[in-house]
């Protein structure tokens, strides 16, 4: 049967339009975006075989350009506009907080964070630099690679904070195998950064470890 054919109720599109994005389940949303199925397949079954063949949304949504074409119904075109919505949610969430007059969100900076680096298939290390109302300055990337003492460097972090005249930073990092819990290695990290920070009078204000859908603050957890 097709999409069409359903009740109203239970259209996905019409079910966005009437309860909102929110009560739509990950293969009713991308069927949205697929727009149209495939020979014997509606665009909300060609989503759920999509999402089981990659595992989850968020694998499907990261996958490179090869393994995304190889998937039955989709292609180079699918591929661009997917990279094309992604972006735009980045910059969306990025004025939201460059606009704001503070940060007084915890949930909508942890939004950004996961969105900017949850999807990378290496770790990556970036700090957001913040003025002395806590107002956004900039995001930077700073390290990629396996994040420990040895490859995160303090006196690189204080000369970017002291080039953006920062007073409190949020540092973060991703965690590719999918597992947000903070590790022994986070942990020092953090107390290094915090002790170096703390000469050139910059406070540490989270530590947030970005995963597959989820997040940790370190700071929530007492771990700071």
């Amino acid at each position: 049967m097709a999409i069409s054919d359903w009740p109203a109720e239970e259209r996905p599109r019409e079910k966005l339009l009437n309860l909102g994005p929110s009560a739509l389940s990950d293969a009713e949303l991308l069927a949205i975006f697929l727009r149209t199925g495939i020979k014997g397949r509606s665009a909300v079954a060609l989503a759920r075989d999509l999402l089981h063949e990659h595992g989850s949304l968020r694998s499907l949504l990261g996958a490179d350009r090869e393994s995304f074409c190889a998937s039955k119904g989709l292609g180079t075109a699918k591929f661009v506009q997917l990279q094309a919505v992604l972006e735009m949610s980045r910059r969306h969430l990025r004025e939201k907080l460059s606009r704001d007059s503070a940060i007084t969100n915890p949930g909508q900076t942890r939004d950004y964070l996961s969105i900017r680096l949850a999807g990378y298939p290496h770790e990556v290390f970036a700090c957001l630099f913040l003025d002395n109302r806590h107002r956004v300055i900039e995001f930077e990337e700073l390290f990629r690679g396996t994040i420990d003492g040895a490859s995160v460097h303090p006196r690189e972090v204080v000369r970017r904070a002291i080039a953006h005249n920062a007073a409190a930073i949020i540092l973060t990092h991703n965690h590719p195998s999918g597992v947000a819990e903070p590790s022994e290695a986070d942990r020092r990290i953090t107390r290094r950064l915090q002790e170096a920070l703390a000469l050139i009078d910059v406070r540490v204000l989270d530590h947030i470890v970005v995963a597959a859908g989820e997040s940790v603050s370190l700071a929530e957890r007492g771990l700071m």
